[in-house]
């Protein structure tokens, strides 16, 4: 298993590339499922969330080619429209295969899925939303069984906005005879791509981005040739990177609108930056000051920058207030936090940051994604030596993390336990 050794208090500057999303690809190569089409998809990370869905397309029968920065997906002679559980069980992703299959086969077998032990994260809404397109769904040790002959357009209204239920419902939705209007339906810019790249497809979408999503049901899709978005989490989490460790850092080749939230914090924090087109230039060494946030669904405040935030949060002055809105078990990186030094509280879903003066480096442990990059960024400033186990949480969704850093100038080293 690798961890990270870090050797904290070296100043980072320079630019910094944001790679394409970790959270457009996944439902986007999942919708590669409805053509038999070539499609052929550029900005796609190399991540290990991305590769295990790339062995789920081909276990359904995709055939995979990569090509310089693109990857090639195309139709291969057999069709299993089962997602196994060996394969579905490390991301909860792998779920979004079920919409697309539905749509196209009318049929599938997919297991419940699996990914970060962050909270519940059910998925009621999605089967919800398939019986609403006529879908009969029935649940057999553990496995998802979908079937319908025909997919009747109808109103759809998600009890709660979800991101992968309306990703899921949409997939399905593209072929629904009569179309399909889909209420209450998260904004998430991942959910635009998806709708973008399926219109790009030949699908007739509108309302993407907003609670209303508009589908007039279409009876094929073509092939593609669609670029991803760049991963909004990631550049949120080089932009606190900067705020933190900086002399002066350049986040490059990212939309500055979709982390509109975070960096509203950040200026009320004190962070001094400036935005140009795709570019964000934030300088560090600045006193930071506390701040209240709450995590919310897109335009809010975004869950996955919540412990990257509480990071640079520890060493601001006066006290944080981060109220946790989305899933009930996020805060597992605040121990690891104190171990370094910070001054954290928990009361259920509110966690009361305390800023100090310093953080000193500590062996760690990461227990999901975000939590790892929360202890990256700690250990970047912490005095001494920081050693994160278990980071291959932080593989699934960052791509080339230390090689990022280290052309910034920090020192961060895999190493083998």
């Amino acid at each position: 298993m690798d961890a990270f050794l870090i050797e904290g208090g070296r100043k980072i500057g320079g630019e910094v590339k944001i790679s394409g999303s970790k959270n457009a690809s996944l439902p986007i190569l999942a919708a590669t499922l409805l053509t038999d089409d070539d499609v052929i998809l550029k900005n796609a990370p190399d991540l290990s969330d991305v590769r295990t869905m790339l062995k789920l397309l081909s276990y359904i029968g995709k055939e995979i080619e990569k090509k310089d920065d693109s990857l090639i997906v195309k139709q291969g002679e057999k069709i299993n429209t089962e997602a196994p559980y060996d394969l579905v069980k490390t991301m909860r992703a792998s779920v979004l295969v079920l919409g697309a299959m539905i749509g196209k086969y009318h049929r599938a077998r997919v297991s419940f899925p699996g990914g970060c032990a962050i909270g519940a994260r059910p998925i009621d809404q999605h089967l919800k939303g398939f019986e609403a397109l006529g879908v009969k769904i029935d649940i057999e040790e553990g496995y998802i069984v979908a079937g319908v002959k025909k997919l009747v357009g109808n109103r759809v209204v998600f009890d709660v906005p979800t991101v992968g239920g309306t990703e899921n419902v949409l997939m399905a939705a593209v072929f629904s005879e009569g179309g399909a209007v889909l209420e209450n339906a998260a904004m998430e810019p991942e959910v635009v791509d998806l709708a973008n790249f399926l219109n790009s497809m030949g699908a007739k979408i509108s309302g993407a981005g907003t609670p209303t999503i508009q589908v007039e049901g279409v009876k094929k899709l073509h092939g593609s040739d669609y670029s991803i978005i760049p991963d909004r989490i990631e550049a949120a989490t080089y932009f606190i990177a900067g705020a933190m460790a900086g002399g002066e850092v350049v986040v490059d080749s990212l939309i500055p609108e979709h982390i509109e939230a975070v960096l509203k914090k950040a200026d009320e924090s004190g962070v001094d930056f400036s935005v140009e087109d795709s570019r964000i230039i934030v300088r560090g060494g600045r006193k930071l000051r506390g701040v209240q946030i709450k995590t919310q669904p897109y335009p809010g405040f975004p869950t996955d920058v919540q412990a990257q935030m509480m990071s640079m949060l520890t060493r601001a002055q006066g006290i944080s207030v981060i109220v946790e809105t989305i899933f009930e078990n996020r805060f597992m990186h605040v121990n690891e936090l104190n171990r370094m030094g910070a001054n954290i509280k928990v009361e259920d879903r509110t966690a009361i940051i305390n800023g100090v003066k310093k953080l000193k480096g500590a062996p760690v442990m990461a227990s999901d994604l975000r939590a790892s990059a929360s202890l990256v960024l700690a250990g970047l400033v912490a005095e001494g030596v920081t050693k994160i186990s278990r980071i291959y949480h932080l593989d699934r969704g960052y791509e080339s993390m230390e090689c990022k850093l280290n052309a910034l100038g920090a020192s961060v080293k895999r190493i083998k336990e």
